[in-house]
Protein backbone atom coordinates (compact mmCIF):
# COMPACT_ATOMS: atom_id res chain seq x y z
CA UNK A 1 0.00 0.00 0.00
CA UNK A 2 0.91 2.94 -0.28
CA UNK A 3 0.61 7.31 -0.79
CA UNK A 4 0.06 9.16 -3.96
CA UNK A 5 0.82 12.57 -4.98
CA UNK A 6 -0.12 14.37 -8.11
CA UNK A 7 2.11 17.82 -7.78
CA UNK A 8 1.35 20.40 -11.09
CA UNK A 9 1.35 17.69 -13.45
CA UNK A 10 0.99 18.76 -17.11
CA UNK A 11 0.92 16.40 -20.40
CA UNK A 12 0.98 17.71 -23.86
CA UNK A 13 1.88 16.09 -26.78
CA UNK A 14 3.29 18.91 -28.97
CA UNK A 15 4.46 22.46 -28.92
CA UNK A 16 1.41 24.77 -30.02
CA UNK A 17 -0.87 21.85 -29.47
CA UNK A 18 -3.16 22.47 -25.70
CA UNK A 19 -2.88 21.11 -22.39
CA UNK A 20 -4.21 17.35 -22.33
CA UNK A 21 -3.32 17.82 -18.41
CA UNK A 22 -3.12 20.94 -17.00
CA UNK A 23 -1.53 21.59 -13.36
CA UNK A 24 -3.25 18.44 -11.98
CA UNK A 25 -3.47 18.12 -8.26
CA UNK A 26 -4.52 15.69 -6.15
CA UNK A 27 -3.15 13.34 -3.14
CA UNK A 28 -4.85 10.17 -1.77
CA UNK A 29 -4.14 8.18 1.26
CA UNK A 30 -2.90 4.88 2.30
CA UNK A 31 -5.46 2.33 1.03
CA UNK A 32 -7.88 5.04 -0.50
CA UNK A 33 -9.98 4.06 -3.49
CA UNK A 34 -9.27 7.16 -6.17
CA UNK A 35 -12.11 7.64 -8.85
CA UNK A 36 -11.26 9.59 -11.76
CA UNK A 37 -14.71 10.77 -13.81
CA UNK A 38 -15.68 13.57 -16.67
CA UNK A 39 -16.95 12.78 -20.23
CA UNK A 40 -15.24 11.20 -22.71
CA UNK A 41 -11.36 13.38 -23.76
CA UNK A 42 -11.67 14.92 -20.39
CA UNK A 43 -8.16 13.27 -19.65
CA UNK A 44 -8.74 10.74 -17.18
CA UNK A 45 -7.23 7.71 -19.16
CA UNK A 46 -4.19 10.30 -20.10
CA UNK A 47 -3.49 10.92 -16.60
CA UNK A 48 -4.39 7.27 -15.63
CA UNK A 49 -1.55 6.28 -18.05
CA UNK A 50 0.67 9.03 -16.90
CA UNK A 51 0.71 7.78 -13.09
CA UNK A 52 1.51 3.85 -14.73
CA UNK A 53 4.54 5.84 -16.32
CA UNK A 54 2.53 4.81 -19.91
CA UNK A 55 2.84 8.48 -20.81
CA UNK A 56 5.74 10.86 -19.93
CA UNK A 57 4.56 14.28 -18.14
CA UNK A 58 5.81 17.32 -19.19
CA UNK A 59 5.28 19.13 -15.89
CA UNK A 60 5.31 18.83 -12.43
CA UNK A 61 6.02 15.30 -10.24
CA UNK A 62 4.28 12.10 -9.44
CA UNK A 63 4.87 10.72 -6.01
CA UNK A 64 4.82 7.40 -4.97
CA UNK A 65 5.49 7.20 -0.83
CA UNK A 66 6.69 10.45 -1.23
CA UNK A 67 9.51 9.42 -3.89
CA UNK A 68 9.32 10.92 -7.47
CA UNK A 69 8.45 8.27 -10.02
CA UNK A 70 7.73 10.68 -13.15
CA UNK A 71 11.25 9.62 -14.50
CA UNK A 72 10.85 5.82 -13.81
CA UNK A 73 10.12 3.20 -16.27
CA UNK A 74 6.59 1.20 -15.50
CA UNK A 75 7.90 -1.71 -13.90
CA UNK A 76 9.51 0.04 -11.89
CA UNK A 77 6.75 1.95 -10.30
CA UNK A 78 5.18 -0.95 -8.67
CA UNK A 79 1.79 -0.83 -10.28
CA UNK A 80 -0.83 -3.03 -11.34
CA UNK A 81 -2.87 -1.89 -14.36
CA UNK A 82 -6.50 -3.68 -15.54
CA UNK A 83 -7.49 -2.60 -19.16
CA UNK A 84 -10.76 -1.87 -20.36
CA UNK A 85 -10.11 -4.48 -23.31
CA UNK A 86 -8.91 -7.28 -20.04
CA UNK A 87 -5.71 -7.30 -22.43
CA UNK A 88 -5.58 -11.66 -21.97
CA UNK A 89 -3.02 -13.85 -23.44
CA UNK A 90 -5.78 -16.06 -25.89
CA UNK A 91 -3.83 -19.03 -25.92
CA UNK A 92 -3.05 -18.90 -22.01
CA UNK A 93 -5.40 -20.38 -19.63
CA UNK A 94 -6.69 -18.58 -16.58
CA UNK A 95 -4.31 -19.99 -14.30
CA UNK A 96 -1.33 -19.42 -16.96
CA UNK A 97 -2.55 -15.40 -17.64
CA UNK A 98 -3.00 -15.06 -13.52
CA UNK A 99 0.83 -16.42 -12.88
CA UNK A 100 2.37 -15.27 -15.94
CA UNK A 101 3.67 -11.62 -14.44
CA UNK A 102 4.95 -13.99 -11.36
CA UNK A 103 6.88 -16.08 -13.20
CA UNK A 104 8.57 -12.95 -14.58
CA UNK A 105 9.17 -12.05 -11.42
CA UNK A 106 10.66 -15.47 -11.11
CA UNK A 107 8.95 -16.51 -7.96
CA UNK A 108 9.41 -20.10 -6.66
CA UNK A 109 6.28 -22.35 -8.22
CA UNK A 110 5.04 -23.21 -4.56
CA UNK A 111 4.81 -19.19 -3.93
CA UNK A 112 3.11 -18.93 -7.27
CA UNK A 113 0.87 -21.52 -6.48
CA UNK A 114 0.07 -19.99 -3.33
CA UNK A 115 -0.88 -16.71 -4.42
CA UNK A 116 -3.24 -18.13 -7.69
CA UNK A 117 -5.50 -20.02 -4.84
CA UNK A 118 -5.09 -17.01 -3.12
CA UNK A 119 -6.34 -14.74 -6.38
CA UNK A 120 -9.21 -17.37 -7.15
CA UNK A 121 -10.84 -17.85 -4.09
CA UNK A 122 -11.03 -14.34 -3.91
CA UNK A 123 -12.41 -13.61 -7.19
CA UNK A 124 -14.85 -17.14 -6.81
CA UNK A 125 -12.92 -18.16 -10.33
CA UNK A 126 -11.27 -21.54 -8.39
CA UNK A 127 -13.54 -23.58 -11.35
CA UNK A 128 -12.73 -21.67 -14.68
CA UNK A 129 -8.68 -21.94 -14.17
CA UNK A 130 -7.96 -24.69 -17.14
CA UNK A 131 -10.09 -22.28 -19.29
CA UNK A 132 -9.04 -20.08 -21.96
CA UNK A 133 -10.76 -16.53 -22.24
CA UNK A 134 -12.55 -17.22 -25.27
CA UNK A 135 -14.63 -19.84 -23.50
CA UNK A 136 -15.08 -17.39 -20.76
CA UNK A 137 -18.03 -14.96 -20.69
CA UNK A 138 -17.63 -10.62 -20.80
CA UNK A 139 -17.81 -10.90 -16.87
CA UNK A 140 -15.55 -13.53 -16.07
CA UNK A 141 -12.82 -12.25 -18.58
CA UNK A 142 -13.31 -8.88 -16.48
CA UNK A 143 -12.25 -11.08 -13.32
CA UNK A 144 -9.71 -12.61 -14.93
CA UNK A 145 -8.01 -9.55 -15.21
CA UNK A 146 -8.24 -8.20 -11.93
CA UNK A 147 -6.85 -11.34 -10.70
CA UNK A 148 -3.62 -11.38 -12.73
CA UNK A 149 -3.23 -7.53 -11.16
CA UNK A 150 -3.82 -8.76 -7.42
CA UNK A 151 -1.65 -11.60 -7.85
CA UNK A 152 1.35 -8.97 -8.04
CA UNK A 153 0.36 -7.10 -4.68
CA UNK A 154 1.47 -3.94 -5.73
CA UNK A 155 1.71 -0.57 -4.19
CA UNK A 156 -1.27 0.67 -6.58
CA UNK A 157 -3.83 -0.89 -8.53
CA UNK A 158 -5.06 1.19 -11.51
CA UNK A 159 -8.24 0.39 -12.74
CA UNK A 160 -8.84 2.33 -16.67
CA UNK A 161 -12.81 1.36 -16.75
CA UNK A 162 -12.89 -2.11 -16.32
CA UNK A 163 -16.82 -2.55 -16.16
CA UNK A 164 -17.80 -0.60 -19.32
CA UNK A 165 -18.10 -3.62 -21.81
CA UNK A 166 -20.53 -5.43 -19.11
CA UNK A 167 -23.91 -5.18 -19.17
CA UNK A 168 -26.00 -2.90 -16.80
CA UNK A 169 -26.63 -6.28 -14.14
CA UNK A 170 -23.14 -7.70 -14.55
CA UNK A 171 -22.33 -4.36 -14.00
CA UNK A 172 -24.17 -3.63 -10.73
CA UNK A 173 -22.81 -7.05 -9.42
CA UNK A 174 -18.86 -6.55 -10.43
CA UNK A 175 -19.27 -2.86 -8.56
CA UNK A 176 -20.32 -4.44 -5.38
CA UNK A 177 -17.58 -7.17 -5.88
CA UNK A 178 -14.92 -4.35 -6.28
CA UNK A 179 -16.22 -2.38 -3.57
CA UNK A 180 -15.73 -5.59 -1.13
CA UNK A 181 -12.35 -6.53 -2.86
CA UNK A 182 -11.12 -2.95 -2.02
CA UNK A 183 -12.49 -3.40 1.69
CA UNK A 184 -10.45 -6.49 2.06
CA UNK A 185 -7.21 -5.71 0.58
CA UNK A 186 -6.83 -1.92 2.03
CA UNK A 187 -4.78 -1.51 -1.26
CA UNK A 188 -4.95 2.06 -2.82
CA UNK A 189 -6.43 1.88 -5.69
CA UNK A 190 -7.00 4.81 -8.37
CA UNK A 191 -10.15 4.46 -10.98
CA UNK A 192 -10.90 5.47 -13.98
CA UNK A 193 -14.66 6.14 -15.57
CA UNK A 194 -17.31 7.89 -17.14
CA UNK A 195 -20.06 6.29 -15.19
CA UNK A 196 -21.44 8.78 -12.02
CA UNK A 197 -22.79 6.45 -10.74
CA UNK A 198 -19.57 4.15 -9.95
CA UNK A 199 -17.85 7.08 -9.12
CA UNK A 200 -20.41 8.01 -6.09
CA UNK A 201 -20.70 4.40 -5.16
CA UNK A 202 -16.92 3.50 -5.55
CA UNK A 203 -15.04 5.90 -4.25
CA UNK A 204 -13.18 7.79 -0.72
CA UNK A 205 -12.25 10.70 -3.04
CA UNK A 206 -13.61 11.33 -6.49
CA UNK A 207 -11.91 14.39 -8.99
CA UNK A 208 -14.37 15.28 -11.67
CA UNK A 209 -12.42 16.31 -14.71
CA UNK A 210 -13.45 18.40 -17.87
CA UNK A 211 -10.97 19.32 -20.46
CA UNK A 212 -7.38 17.90 -18.96
CA UNK A 213 -8.78 20.39 -15.92
CA UNK A 214 -9.93 18.94 -12.06
CA UNK A 215 -13.23 21.11 -12.05
CA UNK A 216 -13.81 19.33 -8.36
CA UNK A 217 -11.73 16.58 -6.05
CA UNK A 218 -13.80 15.48 -2.37
CA UNK A 219 -15.74 13.30 -1.43
CA UNK A 220 -18.80 11.52 -3.02
CA UNK A 221 -21.07 13.41 -1.19
CA UNK A 222 -18.58 16.66 -0.77
CA UNK A 223 -19.49 16.79 -4.73
CA UNK A 224 -22.99 15.48 -4.99
CA UNK A 225 -24.08 18.35 -2.18
CA UNK A 226 -21.57 20.81 -2.69
CA UNK A 227 -20.55 21.04 -6.31
CA UNK A 228 -18.06 23.63 -7.31
CA UNK A 229 -19.64 24.90 -11.08
CA UNK A 230 -22.58 23.56 -12.78
CA UNK A 231 -20.54 21.42 -14.97
CA UNK A 232 -20.12 19.14 -11.54
CA UNK A 233 -23.46 19.49 -10.36
CA UNK A 234 -24.78 18.39 -13.81
CA UNK A 235 -22.21 15.65 -14.18
CA UNK A 236 -23.24 13.81 -10.33
CA UNK A 237 -26.57 13.02 -9.89
CA UNK A 238 -28.58 11.08 -11.32
CA UNK A 239 -31.23 11.87 -12.89
CA UNK A 240 -29.31 14.64 -13.16
CA UNK A 241 -29.61 18.34 -11.70
CA UNK A 242 -32.68 20.90 -12.65
CA UNK A 243 -31.22 23.83 -14.37
CA UNK A 244 -34.07 26.84 -14.81
CA UNK A 245 -33.12 30.26 -15.57
CA UNK A 246 -34.64 32.76 -13.15
CA UNK A 247 -34.34 36.77 -12.83
CA UNK A 248 -33.73 38.50 -9.43
CA UNK A 249 -35.09 41.15 -8.05
CA UNK A 250 -34.55 43.02 -4.66
CA UNK A 251 -37.61 43.15 -1.97
CA UNK A 252 -37.62 43.58 1.64
CA UNK A 253 -33.89 43.35 1.88
CA UNK A 254 -34.21 39.64 0.61
CA UNK A 255 -33.34 38.23 -3.27
CA UNK A 256 -36.40 36.74 -5.00
CA UNK A 257 -36.07 34.11 -7.84
CA UNK A 258 -39.33 34.76 -9.94
CA UNK A 259 -40.86 31.25 -11.26
CA UNK A 260 -43.29 31.25 -13.58
CA UNK A 261 -45.04 27.60 -14.27
CA UNK A 262 -47.75 28.59 -16.86
CA UNK A 263 -50.32 28.29 -14.31
CA UNK A 264 -49.07 30.12 -11.36
CA UNK A 265 -46.22 32.28 -10.42
CA UNK A 266 -44.06 32.47 -6.84
CA UNK A 267 -40.90 34.48 -5.92
CA UNK A 268 -38.93 31.92 -4.12
CA UNK A 269 -36.39 34.28 -1.35
CA UNK A 270 -32.83 32.70 -2.26
CA UNK A 271 -30.93 35.56 0.44
CA UNK A 272 -29.90 39.12 1.32
CA UNK A 273 -30.51 41.98 -1.17
CA UNK A 274 -27.83 42.73 -3.38
CA UNK A 275 -27.59 45.72 -5.14
CA UNK A 276 -25.08 43.96 -8.01
CA UNK A 277 -27.45 41.11 -8.29
CA UNK A 278 -30.43 43.02 -8.66
CA UNK A 279 -32.61 42.15 -11.95
CA UNK A 280 -29.58 39.46 -13.30
CA UNK A 281 -30.54 36.63 -15.00
CA UNK A 282 -28.93 33.48 -13.39
CA UNK A 283 -28.94 29.38 -13.63
CA UNK A 284 -31.48 28.02 -10.29
CA UNK A 285 -30.14 24.47 -9.65
CA UNK A 286 -32.18 21.77 -7.50
CA UNK A 287 -32.24 18.03 -7.68
CA UNK A 288 -35.02 16.34 -8.95
CA UNK A 289 -35.55 14.35 -5.53
CA UNK A 290 -35.32 17.62 -3.66
CA UNK A 291 -38.72 19.30 -4.92
CA UNK A 292 -41.45 17.71 -2.64
CA UNK A 293 -45.03 17.23 -3.46
CA UNK A 294 -47.53 19.57 -2.09
CA UNK A 295 -46.84 21.49 1.29
CA UNK A 296 -47.24 19.09 4.01
CA UNK A 297 -49.16 20.64 6.98
CA UNK A 298 -46.96 23.24 9.02
CA UNK A 299 -43.79 23.18 7.15
CA UNK A 300 -44.39 27.23 6.09
CA UNK A 301 -43.83 26.91 2.41
CA UNK A 302 -46.81 27.10 -0.06
CA UNK A 303 -46.20 25.34 -3.74
CA UNK A 304 -46.46 26.07 -6.95
CA UNK A 305 -48.93 24.68 -9.15
CA UNK A 306 -47.72 23.31 -12.58
CA UNK A 307 -49.05 21.05 -15.04
CA UNK A 308 -47.78 17.32 -15.68
CA UNK A 309 -46.47 17.00 -18.84
CA UNK A 310 -44.51 13.50 -18.61
CA UNK A 311 -44.26 10.56 -16.26
CA UNK A 312 -41.46 8.01 -15.76
CA UNK A 313 -42.52 5.16 -13.54
CA UNK A 314 -38.65 3.87 -12.70
CA UNK A 315 -39.79 1.40 -9.92
CA UNK A 316 -39.02 2.85 -6.50
CA UNK A 317 -39.11 5.76 -7.61
CA UNK A 318 -41.84 8.09 -10.31
CA UNK A 319 -40.48 10.72 -12.32
CA UNK A 320 -42.31 13.73 -13.22
CA UNK A 321 -41.70 16.37 -15.56
CA UNK A 322 -43.27 19.61 -15.47
CA UNK A 323 -42.13 23.21 -17.06
CA UNK A 324 -41.28 26.23 -15.12
CA UNK A 325 -39.59 29.40 -16.63
CA UNK A 326 -40.01 27.66 -19.63
CA UNK A 327 -37.64 24.82 -18.78
CA UNK A 328 -38.28 20.96 -18.49
CA UNK A 329 -37.74 20.19 -15.03
CA UNK A 330 -38.04 16.93 -13.43
CA UNK A 331 -39.11 16.06 -9.89
CA UNK A 332 -38.46 12.86 -8.49
CA UNK A 333 -41.99 11.77 -6.49
CA UNK A 334 -42.95 8.75 -4.48
CA UNK A 335 -44.34 5.60 -6.71
CA UNK A 336 -47.24 5.17 -5.16
CA UNK A 337 -48.09 9.61 -6.04
CA UNK A 338 -51.47 9.18 -8.74
CA UNK A 339 -51.17 11.33 -11.12
CA UNK A 340 -51.55 11.56 -14.96
CA UNK A 341 -50.50 14.23 -18.04
CA UNK A 342 -52.41 17.20 -17.73
CA UNK A 343 -52.79 16.88 -13.90
CA UNK A 344 -51.85 19.85 -12.07
CA UNK A 345 -49.48 19.05 -8.87
CA UNK A 346 -48.86 21.70 -6.44
CA UNK A 347 -44.91 21.67 -6.11
CA UNK A 348 -42.40 22.73 -3.21
CA UNK A 349 -39.13 24.16 -3.74
CA UNK A 350 -37.27 24.64 -0.27
CA UNK A 351 -35.19 27.62 -0.80
CA UNK A 352 -32.55 26.14 1.41
CA UNK A 353 -31.58 23.27 -0.76
CA UNK A 354 -31.11 25.67 -4.27
CA UNK A 355 -27.90 26.16 -5.30
CA UNK A 356 -26.88 29.33 -7.59
CA UNK A 357 -24.53 29.50 -11.11
CA UNK A 358 -23.64 32.59 -12.91
CA UNK A 359 -25.59 32.13 -16.44
CA UNK A 360 -22.98 32.72 -18.10
CA UNK A 361 -19.33 31.06 -16.42
CA UNK A 362 -21.40 28.13 -14.72
CA UNK A 363 -19.35 29.07 -11.04
CA UNK A 364 -21.56 29.04 -8.48
CA UNK A 365 -22.65 31.77 -6.63
CA UNK A 366 -22.70 31.68 -2.90
CA UNK A 367 -25.21 34.64 -1.53
CA UNK A 368 -25.48 35.86 1.98
CA UNK A 369 -27.67 33.90 3.81
CA UNK A 370 -30.81 35.14 5.42
CA UNK A 371 -30.71 32.32 7.76
CA UNK A 372 -34.81 32.10 7.10
CA UNK A 373 -37.13 29.78 9.52
CA UNK A 374 -39.75 28.04 8.02
CA UNK A 375 -41.72 30.63 9.38
CA UNK A 376 -39.81 33.36 8.02
CA UNK A 377 -40.31 31.47 4.74
CA UNK A 378 -43.86 31.57 4.85
CA UNK A 379 -44.12 35.52 4.73
CA UNK A 380 -41.51 35.49 1.63
CA UNK A 381 -42.60 32.27 -0.66
CA UNK A 382 -45.23 34.10 -2.32
CA UNK A 383 -47.54 31.79 -4.49
CA UNK A 384 -50.16 33.37 -7.07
Amino acid sequence: MATLELRNVNKTYGSGLPDTLKDIQLSIRDGEFLILVGPSGCGKSTLMNCIAGLEQITGGAILIDEQDVSGMSPKDRDIAMVFQSYALYPTMSVRENIEFGLKIRKLPQAAIDEEVARVAKLLQIEHLLARKPAQLSGGQQQRVAMGRALARRPKIYLFDEPLSNLDAKLRVEMRTEMKLMHQRLKTTTVYVTHDQIEAMTLGDKVAVMKDGIIQQFGTPQQIYNDPANQFVASFIGSPPMNFIPVRLKQQDGRLLALLDSGQARCELPLGLASDELDGREITLGIRPEQIALGAPEGNGLPGIRAEVQVTEPTGPDLLVFVTLNQTKVCCRLAPDVACQVGDSLNLQLDPARVLLFDANSGERLHLASTAATAKDNVAHFKGR
